[in-house]
Order: structure tokens, then C-alpha cells, then sequence
């Protein structure tokens, strides 16, 4: 079977993996170990169990963060077993990469435009449906049940599950496989829906862990989305927590570290208790009972470009709300186009030329170093070792962002390049890292060994071989995964501010700033610049993988 070597690491490839395995684990684990330290103070839990707020807030980040990540999760489930070997399928997949590419803060502040009271959809049905000659006193963002929150979590990381799902997906051993699992079933008398959760479901959902476990981890602990569209009285914990990090005060410091940390522990808890759910009798019994459903079940489907189609309409209409709201000037509801135009939010953004360089700067770099530790883990490593010490490098995708952030920039002050460019490189890459491995490894993974078998036979040195014969293959895979990491770098907003003292703007961080603002055009066109920075990175990584025509 095609897939990396498997034999055990002789005593002369030690060394390298170690090297290694240091780059990436040991900022993480002194991170956590300075994270931890901080909560270390019983003043600083009983001062959090007494906050008025902690109640609410704990209790709105649970609602917000399971509700959102079981909906994704649900849907991302139902859109494969609809649209998967189809041609929309092929469609979605082609379309995952630009939405992909829109960052978290940049959708929220589209979608924001679109739902609030002041918003496109409102203004579109005014004329005719309600009659409003002004703005509703509606919550609809910012509203006290965190509905808005939700929607804009599922909407982005609906395309992340499918994504991950794509890239097992997409390899055509497994396609070939499931194919024939499923025309299996169907000849023993199952209907398609059923084949599908009996036979292909239960093999794709393991591959799904680590991706949910990122997403629920994300929508627990969010900060920078909560704070454009989620709740603010009283607020969830991780931004009551990102407050309290910000305070001057040591005691509310550490008062906010500790509320990191109860994160941390209410993240246990929940994947604990889904885990004890999912492998109870009642889940075991509903895939495996063997019911065959009837024929004709396959008939009552829903229309399969139902939910594709809602999505990329979602998105073309946030990223068009963006493009209008950013040359908007004179707009009085409930119009639908701006009475006048301007360029004044463009030409502040282009005279923000450091901004823009200290984006492109950061994330060229953190995506590109990146992409060589994960190229180079993939390679020296054996599968068992990658098995067991991958759940170390994925630690940035479970930890609370705020207790994660907390942790590195204790570690930025011990190495003294806290507030410095380096330090602010270094939290981009350890965020960007998880997402470039999970993003190369299918394809890397994957290669046939026997072309390095061939390779050896002719005489070619290792090196040879990687730079004419596999990296040329791989080409399309690892311009993916720098584009992947480019745009987690883009998006980065917790990091940037504590690492960076504050010194350092970027795009992501503008747009933020500005979203609690008045300030319509220049917060759209951040916003926009925002995408579309991740949106070129990934159309050059798709030109740059096209197959050579000799």
C-alpha cells in the first residue's frame, strides 16, 4: 500500500528528528507550562468564581461553542453523503478553497452588514415586505442568545469539515474503495442513504476527530469573532477572559488567566462527554442494526445543491457586502444602493503601507517555515512516531486561544523578543504548523513508494530523487498547504496584539479594531483586503500546481 516508510529509526536519524520535534514542541510546552503557572494563584480563582458575570458568560460560551460545532458537524455529514462521486461534488470541492480563504473576522464583519438592522437584507425587503422607513431596534447582531455567533461559526467552519473530509476523499484509492463498498450494499438491498451511513460514514468519521476537535475548540474560545458579532452583556468567557488579559492590574491578569484555563477545563468536559455519548450503545445500535430501508428512500432526497448552493450564495453576498460597504459613503435606510461613493476607506488602506507589509511579511514567513518543518517531519519521520507525537503539534488547534496566546507570550518575554517582529513570527508559525500538516499530509502520505524504489535502482541519490521526481509531483499539495498556511497567518489577531505589545497592525487586527466602530467604508475595505490577500495566495498556489504541458 502506498504510504511513508514503516520501519524503525535507525540510530543516525535520531538526531534530526529530534532537532525536529524540539522546533515545534518546546515553545508549545513552555507556553503551557507559563500559561499554567500564571492560573497558579488561589486569589485569582476565588476572585473569578465571585465575578457577577461568570455565570452568563460560561454558560453562552457552551451554548455558542457545541451548538455551532454540532450544526457544522451535522451539516458537513449530510452534504457529503448528498453530493459525494457526484459532479456537484467536484463543483464544491473547486469552490471550498475561496471560501476557505475569507478569514473568521472578515466574514463576521460581512455578515454582520447583511443581518444587521441597518443591513442589506433588511433594506432589500423594506419596500415591499415591512414598510420600515428606519432601523428596527432588533438584535440582530450582537444579540443576547448569540444567534448571530452561531450562524457565522457554521458558516465558516462548514467548508473546514469538508475540506478535511476532501482530502481523504480525493485520493483515489480511497474513492475506488468506497465505490465498490457502496455498490456492495446497494446489491445486498440497501437504499442509498443507508449504504452510505453504514458503510462509508463510519470510515470517514474517524478522520474527522482532530478537524472537530479544532472546531469545537475555536467556537468554545473564540475572541476576535465574539467581538464583531457575538454578545456583549454580558459578553462570552474567553472575551471576558481576553478583557481581564488586557487589564494593567496583575491581580485581574491573573484573574483572566484563570478564566483561560476554566476554558480549557469546559473544553475537557465536553469532548469527554461526546466521546462517552458516541460510544454508547444507543449510537453502536443506530449504524450497525443492519436496517436496509426501502428503494425508494433514495427518491425522497432533499435537492442535493440545496445546501452547496446556500453556502456559496452566503458567501458571494458577505464578500459583496464588503465590496459595496467599502465605497459606501451617504447611505440612508432603507435604500438599497449607497446614495454616494467613495474611495476615502481605500485610500486610507493604501496609505497604511506598513500595515499591509507587516502582514505580508508575517505570514511569507510563518507560512513558509511552516511548510518546511512539516515537509521535513513528513519525510524523516516513521508513521508510528508521527501517530503518537502529531497529537503535540496539534496542540494550538485544542487550546483556548486565550490561554494559548497567554502562555506564548510568556515565552516571548523569556526569550526577549517580546513586542518584536520574531516573537510575533514565531506565534504566527506554531499556529500555522497544524494547519500545513493536516493540509500536506493526505497527498505526502499517499505518494507511491515504489517511485523512490525506481529512483534508488537508477542510481539516484535521496535528494535527487525528492527534487526532480516526488516535490515535482507533490507540486500542487505543497503550494496548497503554504496558501493553507498563509491565510492562518493572515487571520492571526490574539497573537499579534499580546506577542506584539501592540506594535505591530495588521490587516486582521484593523479590521477588528474598526468593526465596533462607525467607520463603515474603512472597516469593509480591511475586511476586504483581508480576503482577498488569502484569496490570491490561493489562486497563485492553484497556477503554480497545474500539471506542466510538454
Amino acid at each position: 500500500m502506498a504510504g511513508r516508510h514503516r520501519h524503525p529509526v535507525a540510530g543516525g536519524d535520531v538526531l534530526p528528528l529530534l532537532l525536529l520535534l524540539a522546533a515545534v514542541a518546546l515553545p508549545m510546552l513552555h507556553a503551557l507550562g507559563a500559561a499554567l503557572s500564571a492560573a497558579a494563584q488561589p486569589a485569582a480563582w476565588t476572585a473569578l468564581l465571585k465575578e457577577r458575570q461568570l455565570g452568563p458568560a460560561l454558560a453562552l460560551s457552551l451554548w455558542s461553542g457545541v451548538a455551532s460545532a454540532l450544526l457544522a458537524f451535522g451539516l458537513a455529514a449530510w452534504v457529503l453523503q448528498q453530493v459525494w462521486d457526484t459532479p456537484l461534488w467536484h463543483r464544491l470541492v473547486r469552490l471550498l478553497a475561496p471560501m476557505l480563504a475569507v478569514p473568521h473576522a472578515a466574514f463576521a464583519i460581512g455578515f454582520a452588514a447583511l443581518i444587521a438592522p441597518s443591513g442589506w437584507l433588511l433594506r432589500a425587503l423594506s419596500p415591499w415586505a415591512t414598510g420600515l422607513e428606519a432601523p428596527p431596534p432588533w438584535s440582530t447582531t450582537q444579540d443576547p442568545w448569540a444567534l448571530g455567533l452561531i450562524a457565522v461559526l457554521v458558516g465558516k467552519e462548514l467548508p473546514f469539515l469538508l475540506w478535511a473530509a476532501a482530502s481523504h476523499l480525493q485520493r483515489p484509492d480511497v474513492a475506488h474503495r468506497l465505490r465498490r463498498e457502496l455498490l456492495l450494499a446497494h446489491t445486498m438491498g440497501y437504499a442509498a442513504p443507508q449504504a452510505w451511513w453504514r458503510v462509508a460514514w463510519p470510515q470517514i468519521r474517524p478522520r474527522l476527530r482532530w478537524p472537530l476537535l479544532a472546531v469545537l475548540a475555536y467556537s468554545l474560545t473564540v475572541v476576535d469573532l465574539a467581538l464583531v458579532i457575538g454578545p456583549g452583556a454580558p459578553p462570552t468567557l474567553a472575551v471576558l477572559a481576553w478583557t481581564w488579559l488586557l487589564d494593567a492590574d496583575p491581580a485581574t491578569q491573573a484573574k483572566g488567566a484563570a478564566a483561560a484555563w476554566l476554558l480549557a477545563l469546559l473544553l475537557a468536559l465536553t469532548v469527554a462527554l461526546g466521546w462517552v455519548v458516541l460510544r454508547g450503545p444507543v449510537w453502536r445500535r443506530r449504524w450497525t442494526d443492519g436496517h436496509r430501508g426501502h428503494a425508494r428512500a433514495a427518491g425522497r432526497r432533499m435537492p442535493r445543491a440545496l445546501l452547496p448552493g446556500a453556502l456559496a450564495a452566503v458567501y458571494g453576498l458577505v464578500l459583496l457586502a464588503l465590496a459595496i460597504g467599502s465605497v459606501s459613503g451617504v447611505w440612508r435606510f432603507p435604500a438599497l444602493w449607497p446614495q454616494t461613493l467613495t474611495g476615502e476607506g481605500w485610500l486610507s488602506v493604501a496609505q497604511s503601507s506598513r500595515t499591509l507589509g507587516t502582514t505580508l511579511s508575517l505570514a511569507l514567513a510563518a507560512s513558509a517555515a511552516a511548510l518546511v518543518w512539516s515537509v521535513a517531519w513528513l519525510e524523516c519521520t516513521p508513521a508510528a512516531w508521527d501517530a503518537q507525537l502529531r497529537r503535540l503539534v496539534y496542540l494550538p488547534l485544542v487550546l483556548p486561544p486565550v490561554l494559548w496566546v497567554l502562555g506564548l507570550h510568556a515565552t516571548a518575554l523569556q526569550l526577549g523578543i517580546d513586542g518584536a517582529w520574531a516573537g510575533v513570527w514565531m506565534a504566527h508559525t506554531l499556529a500555522c504548523v497544524p494547519y500545513v500538516l493536516i493540509a500536506l499530509s493526505p497527498a505526502y502520505t499517499g505518494f507511491d513508494p515504489r517511485l523512490g524504489q525506481v529512483a534508488a535502482s537508477l542510481g539516484q541519490s535521496r535528494l535527487r530523487f525528492l527534487l526532480r521526481v516526488k516535490w515535482p509531483l507533490l507540486r500542487a499539495a505543497l503550494t496548497s498547504a503554504l496558501a493553507v498556511g498563509f491565510a492562518v497567518s493572515v487571520a492571526q489577531y490574539l497573537p499579534t496584539l499580546f506577542v506584539g505589545a501592540g506594535r505591530f497592525n495588521t490587516v486582521t487586527t484593523e479590521a477588528v479594531t474598526l468593526a465596533s466602530g462607525a467607520q463603515r467604508s474603512l472597516t469593509s475595505a480591511y475586511a476586504w483586503l483581508q480576503w482577498l490577500l488569502p484569496a490570491a495566495c490561493f489562486a497563485l498556489a492553484a497556477w503554480a500546481g497545474r500539471p506542466r504541458r510538454f
